[in-house]
């Protein structure tokens, strides 16, 4: 059974910084392969729990791998059922491929200060 994943990207590598994401890179993960799908853009969406949930749902996203992420964040993904894996950082379709792999553990890396203007 394959699964949808989202990562907030820069690029080609993870965006650090969750709520700052321009956009999403969607790939389906099938048995221990990660299969690039669509890219979501998140433009007007930035720090906007409800509707950066909302969009993940519409497009059938179930997991979220991201490097940084404020616990405001978790718990609206975590809300409408969604998981987040954090602590992720790189390009983006190796850490695709990693987590598929099952080679990817969440580091529990949360943002404790919400200050839109840090750096990670």
């Amino acid at each position: 059974m394959s699964k949808k994943i989202a990562i907030p990207t820069n690029g080609e590598v993870v965006d650090a910084h969750f709520g700052r994401a321009a956009g999403f890179t969607v790939f389906e993960i099938e048995g221990s392969n990660a299969h690039k799908l669509d890219l979501l853009s998140a433009t007007g969406l930035q720090h906007q729990h409800e509707g950066l949930a909302s969009m993940f749902k519409n497009n059938g996203v179930e997991v979220l791998v991201c490097g940084g992420i404020g616990g405001g964040m978790i718990n609206g993904l975590n809300a409408v059922g969604l998981s987040v894996v954090t602590g992720a950082s790189g390009n983006v379709t190796d850490v695709a491929q990693a987590y598929a792999q099952g080679k990817l553990v969440s580091t529990g890396s949360v943002c404790q200060e919400h200050d839109h203007d840090h750096q990670h």
